[in-house]
């Protein structure tokens, strides 16, 4: 059974006080908050076991060696990669997308190849390709949402054309709460040779993931999100798209042997490892993920799903409040304007001061928000620890934002 008051209670920061408040959380989108099992990892992590992996003996760097290694697999098992050689391990998903871009886009894309993108990116999965576009000549080729915030898969397969090579699409909308067809998209893409990144940093917080169902070729995660450290994450490469990449940096680990005269490299997810990685942050991801595969995905979806409909009609009985994504089985992620001149950035201030937290700016999502003619939205974005009295707890807080705003 899920019991949110226990999992509540996994989680220390969420018994403080803000502004004599208590708090509440909304900005799990952003990054999400730490169970004591991985803050007594990452402490034990520093404090117990630390040492460098890979070029030890000795019985500190085995243990870290074993514990960051180990890792690996619990990746591979959350995503349901067929192999935990598939997975390469980093910082998060910026790191991967970028690895992407320059490990196995970058050779093989020509001046006037198209990438299709939909506009309601994170940057993340923006930036990388405008790289290629700058230096390479690469055509970008954006889907629009539709007006209730979806984003039509058939439209996406319509924007492959015979000169594109790459669909980097995101699984959920950071901004919307969209669930997109990502399995749909895969598949159509397959049939014309066409290679998938998926941009799981939403999708693998909010339900299960399966990677080798939904068919892609890249899938990034980032550990921040999933209840891990920051500066952790992973991404899921194809087996045999990873033979096509190229090494992404230069360094130890990556290496076979080196001499003046040449460099040759290791072979699988270590030849895009290179140099000491975040040790402790990537063995607090792997309990993290642990975690969460204790409570089980499908469990936090349900309870997710129950969140996001009550939020819905709370928040729609506001009629001053305009919410952007309206889309039925949208996640509990909420981004609202309210009518007249208030901005995001104030009415985030006022909440504060009720004790709760969410997002104001552009969400790293500027085409989507010059799409939705907007200059910021404030977002409230929930995980597995909260509950429907914090839903009340944030319509209480509005309602005397737009007292004093509207």
């Amino acid at each position: 059974m899920y019991d949110v008051s226990k999992i509540r209670a996994d989680f220390p920061i969420l018994s403080r006080q803000i502004n004599g408040k208590p708090l509440v959380y909304l900005d799990n989108g952003a990054s999400a908050q730490k169970p004591q099992a991985v803050i007594d990892a990452v402490h034990r992590g520093y404090a117990q076991e630390y040492a460098n992996v890979h070029r030890g003996l000795h019985t500190l760097s085995n243990i870290s060696t074993e514990r960051y290694e180990a890792v690996r697999a619990i990746v591979a098992r959350f995503l349901g990669a067929g192999s935990e050689e598939e997975i390469i391990l980093n910082s998060g998903t910026t790191e991967g997308i970028n690895m992407v871009s320059y490990a196995w886009a970058a050779p093989r894309l020509e001046a006037g190849d198209e990438i299709v993108l939909s506009l309601m990116e994170h940057h993340a999965n923006i930036v990388p390709w405008h790289f290629l576009r700058e230096r390479q000549g690469v055509q970008l080729k954006w889907v629009d949402v539709e007006p209730t915030g979806a984003l039509d898969a058939e439209k996406v397969i319509a924007a492959i054309g015979p000169k594109t090579k790459l669909v980097a699409i995101t699984q959920l909308s950071n901004v919307l709460g969209t669930h997109v067809d990502v399995t749909r998209i895969c598949a159509a893409a397959r049939e014309k040779g066409v290679a998938v990144l998926v941009d799981g940093s939403q999708g693998a917080v909010h339900a299960p993931v399966n990677v080798a169902e939904m068919g892609c070729d890249f899938y990034a995660i980032t550990g921040h999100k999933l209840y891990g450290p920051s500066g952790s994450g992973a991404i899921y490469v194809k087996r045999e798209r990873m033979e096509e990449m190229r090494p992404f940096m230069g360094g130890g680990d990556m290496i076979r042997d080196v001499t003046k005269e040449a460099v040759s490299y290791t072979s699988g997810p270590m030849r895009f490892e290179a140099g000491t990685p975040g040790i402790v942050q990537t063995i607090g991801l792997g309990v993290a993920l642990e975690y969460l595969m204790e409570l089980g995905m499908e469990n936090v979806a349900a309870h997710e799903a129950g969140l996001a409909a009550y939020a819905r009609t709370r928040l729609g009985g506001l009629n001053w409040l305009e919410l952007q994504g309206t889309t039925p089985d949208k996640a509990a992620i909420f981004s609202f304007t309210m009518q007249g001149a208030a901005h995001a950035h104030d009415i985030s201030t006022i909440l504060d001061k009720k004790g709760v937290a969410v997002r104001a700016g552009q969400h790293c999502a500027q085409p989507l928000m010059e799409h939705l003619g907007l200059s910021a939205t404030c977002r409230a974005s929930f995980g597995l620890y909260n509950t429907r009295e914090e839903v009340d707890v944030l319509v209480e807080a509005l309602e005397l934002a737009h007292n004093l705003l509207g």
